[in-house]
């Protein structure tokens, strides 16, 4: 990849904002800090028990109890998905149920394991979601909706405990009984406030800018229902797994489950693990030991959370396994979106692996299985595969951020890791369970290959600092899990020297030196690799490749990497290359990648990456429809920026009655002695103080000021580059437009288009038909006639704010601009109508970036005020 910048922008190039980086570290930092406590507390809980005490309470936990706690889970993520049903309902998407429902069993068995899917799952939703045509506007307001749903169950069910079981809730929670009973009140009047509001109220509410409806009480009362079954099923699960001669009756239990889980979820740690676990462990301390509650709390883990994230990961290896066989029945449900969350799956699923290796090698194992193997192989080998074991489960952790980037490398890299510590797995203790669960994980690697194209160096990968603290997090973990397996061996001077059978505190201390030491050292590599080199300036040959590429490119707008006010990232090839300028924190991409497209998603991830080693946002402006997946695939959110006018050209004439007007205008400016000339870009230069006496004129009448990035402005070294068309009155030079010509005459469009006062009326409209006619009879196939902006934005009730508000300014800004009649100009030449988008990160993020942009176009803060 070679990044070039054609031409400074300083003179209008507003700094890049740098965010300060201990800002960027303090939520993961205290994400860590807030396990590291749980942890701790967890450690005082089980401060006289041994690792062997909880494992055999997880054993001892009767099959009837599990089946019966399995049986809750499935029914609870039955559920789930209505959820998003209702959601989805309250916006005015109207999905099919079963899509709906399988989006949602996949999005939330995904994102349960990273806490809860209301509000951690944004990501995994947004990609369904989006591809299902939703704006972000509307997934934000979906969202929002769910977890207003989320939370009045919580208020509902907590409202309830509190009043029916204050005596024993006050026990568990330990707090005075009137801050029980007025929580309880407080609770119910809150719900029943919400459900009165939603009767009388109907007119809707605003937040700002941002205008929401008000739901019905038919509604209301859906949200209610769904909520509190969700959360009294999903206390359930937990319930049927505490032994049932000591546990708390179900309905103070409930208020504890749901105190400890609402803790859980505002520690920001995914799955609230460690928090809520240590919460768990501590208040139902009266009724139950740590050893039993820490033992059904593994087991809650195992079923609420592995078990449906298995099942979503089969969903997906299954469809990817289809869409490779004759028989594609259900692909219809599916579509292209399951693909896209594919990579982010696997590359969860690769981490848990790495964890479960590293909690494997942190704990005991099992006596009669090292007796057994230490029959069979030296023990030199067994202790060799234990410290290979641990190596490879923290390698899984690193290689699973490259198999969310898609790269090619790290898919190779991960099925030989996994092969790997299936073997070490046995080797160090027969633990066939750790490797059949590598095993499942290889198996559904397996039929993805195609969704690793990246080709990629993992080195070069920027890791954020949400994945670093993962990393650090499950490391520590591991260490305290082995801390509290061995502390009664853990601590002998001869510990770390000792090799025996059953030595396992040995081999844990030397398998998590290797691990901690390893990771040191990639760590510290990364650091010492040196700075990235500033961008320097274009070299001549890679100005030659951008030229060469857009000369051959199908798109006419290509030609703007010649004007010289953008960077361009050129792929490894220097066949393919992408566009932008730099305004803020936004990196914009005008238009589509440029060249081959079998290389235009290397070179997209490209230029994310460079985007995300500079704290910035990466954007893409007017991009088609076509460049709509990879888009997506960026985890980019699209908004509609308007329609371009596109004139085919091969039956292109001025013959029948609709061509009546065009006839006309030839006809009005030849009467004027106007005449239309064409001359090759080597003719030119000699024209050129002609064309800036044009230029001038015209800028001076329409008291504007040069555009640029999107659009060209005059500049004697760009307009050399291309052919010109002339319009001629008397033999002067009245009006001009620079021509694009495409590669294999695909397409012909204009860049600066200009005409003097004196010119004749219409002289443009005789430009543009001069120049159609003569594309036709060169044999080009389409003419370009540029975007009409916010044509074909839609206005509806419940669509995004963008749409309603683009289509509110197409229909009454034209004060400003003349949006509307553009586009009426345009129709005259009965052109087809190719919507136009902007993909950026959306959100919050969304006004800068359209701040940017413009301030791009308008080359400067100055140009965006005045015009």
């Amino acid at each position: 990849m070679t990044t070039t910048r054609p031409a400074p922008l300083e003179a209008f190039e507003p700094a890049p904002e740098r965010r300060s980086r201990l800002a960027r570290w303090l939520g993961p930092v205290a994400v860590f800090l807030i396990v590291a406590l749980a942890l701790h507390v967890l450690r005082s809980e089980l401060g006289h028990y041994r690792y062997r005490d909880v494992v055999n309470a997880l054993w001892q936990i009767p099959h009837r109890s599990l089946l019966t706690a399995l049986g809750f889970s499935v029914l609870a993520y039955s559920i789930l998905p209505a959820y998003d049903w209702l959601a989805l309902r309250y916006i005015g998407r109207d999905l099919p149920m079963r899509r709906v429902a399988f989006g949602s069993v996949i999005a939330y068995g995904l994102s349960q394991t990273l806490g809860f899917p209301l509000f951690t799952g944004g990501a995994v939703r947004f990609r369904f979601w989006s591809a299902w045509g939703l704006s972000t506007a509307e997934i934000t307001t979906a969202a929002g909706f769910a977890g207003t749903t989320f939370l009045l169950g919580v208020v509902a069910i907590s409202g309830v405990v509190f009043l029916l079981e204050p005596t024993t809730t006050v026990a568990l929670l330990r707090v005075p009984l009137f801050v029980v009973r007025g929580a309880g009140v407080l609770a119910l009047l809150l719900v029943a406030l919400y459900l009165l509001w939603s009767a009388t109220r109907h007119a809707p509410i605003r937040i700002g800018s941002v205008e929401l409806a008000v739901p019905g009480p038919a509604t209301a009362v859906r949200q209610l229902a769904i909520a509190v079954a969700d959360w009294g099923i999903a206390g359930a699960v937990l319930f049927a797994l505490l032994p049932p001669d000591a546990r708390p009756a179900y309905a103070p239990f409930l208020g504890v489950f749901l105190v400890a889980q609402f803790a859980g979820l505002i520690s920001h740690v995914p799955g609230g693990l460690g928090v809520f676990d240590a919460l768990m462990v501590v208040l139902l301390s009266p009724f139950l030991g740590a050893r039993e509650v820490l033992g059904a709390l593994v087991a809650y883990r195992l079923v609420y959370y592995f078990f449906p994230f298995a099942v979503a990961v089969l969903l997906l290896t299954a469809y990817e396994v289809q869409t490779r066989l004759p028989l594609r029945a259900t692909a219809d449900i599916a579509g292209r979106w399951v693909p896209a969350i594919v990579p982010d799956a696997l590359g969860l699923a690769t981490f848990v692996a790495g964890a479960v290796l590293l909690f494997s090698g942190a704990t005991p194992s099992v006596r009669s299985r090292v007796t057994l193997l230490d029959a069979w192989l030296p023990l030199g080998l067994i202790e060799a595969s234990h410290v290979a074991g641990s190596l490879t489960g923290a390698a899984l952790l690193v290689v699973a951020w490259g198999i969310r980037r898609r790269l090619d490398v790290a898919y190779h890299l991960t099925l030989g890791l996994l092969a790997l510590g299936a073997l070490m797995s046995l080797l160090k203790g027969l633990d066939w369970e750790e490797a059949l669960i590598l095993c499942g994980v290889a198996a559904a690697l397996l039929p993805a290959r195609e969704a690793f194209y990246r080709r990629s160096r993992l080195m070069n990968e920027p890791f954020t600092p949400q994945w670093i603290i993962a990393v650090a997090t499950v490391v520590g973990a591991s260490i305290w899990l082995g801390v509290l397996s061995f502390r009664r061996t853990l601590f002998s001077t001869t510990v770390l020297l000792r090799f025996a059978t059953h030595a396992d505190a040995a081999r844990f201390v030397r398998a998590t030196a290797f691990v901690v030491a390893a990771l040191a050292i990639y760590a510290l590599f990364r650091l010492l690799r040196g700075a990235r080199p500033e961008e320097a300036p274009q070299a001549p040959d890679d100005l030659g490749a951008v030229r060469e590429i857009a000369a051959q490119s199908p798109s006419t707008h290509a030609n703007l990497a010649l004007l010289g006010d953008k960077r361009i990232i050129l792929s490894e090839s220097r066949r393919a290359f992408i566009m932008y300028g730099v305004a803020g924190r936004s990196w914009v991409a005008l238009g589509d990648p440029v060249g081959p497209a079998a290389e235009h998603r290397e070179l997209a991830w490209t230029f994310r990456e460079e985007a995300d080693r500079h704290d910035a946002w990466a954007v893409f402006y007017s991009v088609s429809s076509a460049s709509l997946p990879l888009c997506i695939d960026l985890g980019l959110s699209l908004i509609k920026l308007g329609e371009t006018a596109i004139v085919p050209l091969a039956d292109f004439s001025l013959a029948g009655g609709g061509r009546k007007g065009l006839r006309r205008a030839l006809k009005d400016v030849e009467s004027e002695g106007g005449t239309f000339e064409l001359h090759p870009a080597s003719e030119v230069p000699a024209l050129l103080p002609e064309l800036r006496r044009v230029s001038d004129d015209w800028l001076t009448v329409k008291r504007t000021r040069e555009k640029g990035f999107s659009i060209g402005y005059f500049d004697e070294e760009y307009l050399a580059n291309f052919p010109v068309a002339l319009v001629r009155v008397s033999g002067r030079i009245v009006a001009f437009a620079n021509v694009w010509e495409s590669g294999g005459r695909e397409e012909l469009s204009f860049d600066l288009m200009r005409h003097t006062t004196d010119a004749p009326s219409g002289v443009m409209d005789f430009l543009f038909i001069k120049l159609m006619l003569w594309g036709h009879e060169n044999g080009f196939r389409r003419f370009d006639l540029g975007m009409a902006p916010l044509s074909g934005v839609e206005r509806r009730e419940l669509g995004p704010m963008w749409a309603r508000a683009g289509a509110w300014v197409y229909r009454h800004g034209e004060h400003f601009y003349n949006f509307q009649g553009l586009r009426q100009y345009k129709d005259k030449f009965d052109p087809q109508w190719e919507p136009r988008y902007l993909a950026s990160p959306g959100g919050l993020a969304l006004p800068r970036v359209l701040a940017g942009v413009s301030i791009l176009v308008s080359r400067g803060v100055r140009g965006v005020v005045t015009r």
